[in-house]
């Protein structure tokens, strides 16, 4: 499984379980819902700090999101 692919499963399972949607997740990652929406299909290569604005609000680390 390709990184992109990780942290698209990783991304939708933890905002998932805080009962987010995509828009409530971007709004507090400070990032646009579509951008959001991407990432969770596979269809963007964010930056480690895209990465690192993903993991604080889900409470974990962008290494464990990228794991």
């Amino acid at each position: 499984m390709d990184v992109r692919t990780r942290l698209a499963r990783n991304v939708r399972r933890l905002r998932e379980a805080k009962g987010w949607s995509q828009e409530a997740f971007a709004h507090e990652a400070d990032i646009h819902r579509t951008y959001v929406s991407d990432i969770e299909r596979g269809a963007r290569n964010p930056t480690i700090l895209i990465v690192e604005k993903l993991a604080l609000p889900l409470g974990v680390t962008a290494g464990e999101l990228l794991g």
